[in-house]
């Protein structure tokens, strides 16, 4: 160990907490991505497995704040943000549980809306290491870019709606989009989580900055 490292101050366990929440959740819409490219079981069962890691991390989370006096910033901002980002991953969970028992088949629509969550996620994994590195600035800019992507998201959310309906033809295709406008409503729920997660991390970065 270097003599000026003895003087660097210890990584704070919350903020270690919640940068392993947020690759958690970036790892599972990366793989919600995969998914939706090449449906399978197994990665259904993956991305599941995932959201229960999340599950736990917060459990823990929650715990520490039941018996730390001390936090880097508001427990109840650092509750919100867990909340947030274990909420994506649940909807994310959601998404490929129904798609599997309802027998959906991925639409272009589907792919795009988990593209721009995967991306929206690193966003925000971004803007809680600069929080934890003190780069205030920086993780507002990626706070911000999070939110312009939640806007696209509900944009081809609508617009997959709208074109959706439009093919409706009988009672038989009318069940299949029934099925489908669900699985809409399921990233777009995410994309929303992802939207309240970055007006969380503006809310502390204006509370400390």
């Amino acid at each position: 160990m270097k003599f000026r490292d003895i003087f660097k101050p210890k990584p704070n366990k919350f903020m270690i907490m919640l940068v392993e929440q947020t690759e958690i959740t970036v790892k599972g819409l990366d793989l919600l991505t995969h998914y939706l490219k090449k449906r399978s079981s197994n990665a259904a069962k993956e991305i599941v497995a995932t959201e229960g890691q999340a599950v736990e991390m917060r459990r823990i989370m929650i715990e520490e704040l039941m018996n730390t006096f001390v936090t880097p910033f508001d427990r109840e901002d650092i509750f919100a943000l867990s909340r947030d980002f274990d909420e994506i991953l649940r909807y994310s969970s959601t998404t490929v549980e129904e798609m599997e028992i309802l027998d959906v088949t991925p639409t272009p629509q589907m792919q795009k809306m988990a593209d721009l969550l995967a991306e929206a996620a690193k966003e925000l994994h971004l803007a809680v290491l600069r929080i934890e590195d003190k780069h205030y600035a920086v993780a507002t800019e990626h706070a911000n870019t999070a939110r312009r992507i939640e806007h696209q998201v509900e944009t081809t959310y609508r617009e997959a709606l709208a074109d959706l309906f439009q093919e409706a033809k009988d009672i038989k295709h009318i069940m299949t989009v029934l099925k489908i406008r669900e699985i809409y409503r399921h990233l777009s729920n995410a994309a929303d989580r992802q939207n309240q997660a970055a007006n969380v991390i503006s809310d502390i970065i204006l509370k400390i900055a």
